[in-house]
């Protein structure tokens, strides 16, 4: 009985070992009840949906959009081209032709490169890092801002957001 009960157990961790080298760590078997959920879930938000570009003269920036109905009905609106004047030496804003969904907060600091709504119509890109007691509906991001404040300057500029 010894044997049988030594024998049961290797065979445990023999079909234990199987299993589990034949996923990937935070994976489940295949057909697991795990894997039918997952795969019955459908994702919220599409890699090329929640990216778009902003045009700046040359330079080129990708955005990562939110995942809100704010930042959905912006890019429903791309392309766009908007003359975008300066304010305050930190952002540049424009109102837009149409108004958009909101869910204000307060974010408490702005970062170089947010994109946000002021109100339901104003957009504004930040394009310095600063505290600020205002309330914004986030859109997305600038990816990688370094740059950013030298591309927008102090005057008002021409900016291109579109989805390619």
């Amino acid at each position: 009985m010894t044997m049988s009960l030594r024998t049961l157990r290797g065979l445990r961790l023999l079909f234990s070992l199987l299993v589990l080298g034949g996923c990937e760590t935070g994976q489940s078997a295949p057909n697991s009840p795990a894997t039918a959920v997952a795969d019955a879930t459908p994702a919220s938000v599409e890699p090329e949906e929640s990216r778009m570009w902003m045009t700046v003269g040359e330079r080129r920036f990708a955005i990562t959009l939110s995942d809100n109905e704010a930042a959905r009905a912006f890019a429903a609106m791309l392309p766009l081209t908007l003359d975008m004047p300066d304010l305050n030496s930190n952002e540049k804003h424009v109102d837009l032709p149409k108004v958009l969904p909101t869910n204000a907060s307060r974010p408490g600091t702005i970062r170089n490169g947010d994109l946000m709504l002021y109100g339901s119509r104003t957009l504004v890109l930040f394009y310095l890092t600063f505290a600020s007691s205002y309330s914004y509906t986030r859109l997305g991001r600038v990816d990688e801002p370094a740059g950013l404040a030298q591309a927008l300057g102090p005057r008002s500029v021409r900016v291109v957001f579109s989805k390619n």
